[in-house]
């Protein structure tokens, strides 16, 4: 049985996972970085001091959660970019050392990629994954693609934000609502409880692409002129807010890729990314399948936000062709 033990740094998770060949997950260890809270957003130097703090303890933890030794392992996967460039030092640097010493392959992994290919991790030999080709959605902070895979090797994003990305445009709209950093998980669980009775001017642009920008503009321009009429408008009207914030957001995301999803004729579609984890993206993508008649694959809550899980499992794909990393290779932060 060959292990792969990969290595994910790129942002503020130290994440270590294990799989088997057959994508099995053996371990997937995760230290977060609650120092960032603090200051709304992630602060880059802090990020990669901790990481090196963390990233001893948590390789070490998932070794022994995988029940291996470090002499099990076939090969050392690691996150290239994009991501913070310090953070992503932190694990190459140490994926690269580990490697050396072990005298292994080192496989570098674009984690955009992994975000996608994470449909392929299991928790049972048994579980079902898709089946090429597919269309995913990739939404996270950072980034907002369309992405269609005819094979693990071969993807091509179609689509993608010309500014702002969709995770982004919902944690500016909490922090205007003086919400805690992160912002996504407290407009979902608002959203629940409130009515989309606001509407948001959107950006119009030709084919697959998003724009972000003025849907931002939007949100911050309304809630200033509702402030100017009723000093307490935020307050007495945040869950109603948040679902109209939410709802916005996910009509622009769907909107393109049901677009994308009958011009390709794809019958199978998944979702990928931080904002996967938003309660209405996963049940409204259903209901598009369901429309279409499609098969979907959404992550399990625990594989949306970034881990090494995901990059073990595309470093699997790079390893069955032998596609292995120079040690020279360096980080990318775009």
């Amino acid at each position: 049985m060959n292990y792969i033990l990969a290595i994910e740094s790129s942002c503020d998770d130290t994440s270590c996972a294990v799989i088997d060949s057959e994508f099995c997950v053996l371990s997937n260890v995760t230290a977060s970085q609650d120092v960032h809270k603090e200051y709304g957003g992630v602060v880059p130097e802090l990020a990669s001091r901790a990481h090196q703090q963390n990233i001893i303890p948590v390789v070490d933890k998932a070794l022994k959660d995988a029940k291996i030794t470090k002499h099990d392992i076939a090969a050392v996967a690691f996150t290239r970019g994009p991501g913070l460039m310090g953070s992503l030092l932190v694990g190459v640097s140490f994926a690269k050392s580990f490697a050396r010493a072990l005298n292994i392959p080192l496989i570098d992994v674009n984690h955009l990629e992994a975000h996608v290919l994470a449909h392929f991790i299991k928790d049972t030999p048994q579980q079902k994954v898709p089946e090429f080709p597919f269309l995913c959605l990739l939404v996270s902070g950072g980034n907002t693609q369309i992405v269609l895979l005819e094979s693990p090797r071969k993807m091509q994003v179609i689509g993608k934000t010309i500014d702002d990305a969709a995770g982004e445009t919902i944690d500016k709209a909490a922090k205007i609502l003086s919400l805690p950093y992160p912002g996504g998980p407290h407009i979902d669980r608002l959203a629940k409880e409130g009515n989309p009775v606001l509407s948001f001017s959107q950006s119009h642009i030709k084919g697959y692409d998003y724009s972000f920008s003025g849907l931002k503009t939007s949100i911050l321009y309304t809630l200033r002129d509702k402030l100017k009429e009723n000093p307490s408008y935020m307050e007495e009207n945040l869950k109603d807010i948040a679902a109209s914030v939410q709802k916005a957001v996910v009509d622009s995301l769907l909107k393109k890729f049901e677009k994308a999803m009958k011009d390709f004729k794809i019958k199978t579609i998944a979702v990928a990314g931080g904002v996967s984890a938003n309660s209405e993206l996963r049940t409204r993508l259903q209901q598009l399948g369901d429309k279409y008649s499609c098969e979907v694959f959404i992550p399990k809550f625990s594989y949306t936000t970034d881990n090494a899980a995901m990059v073990a499992a595309a470093g699997l794909f790079k390893y069955m062709d032998k596609d292995f990393a120079h040690i020279g290779l360096t980080a990318y932060a775009r």
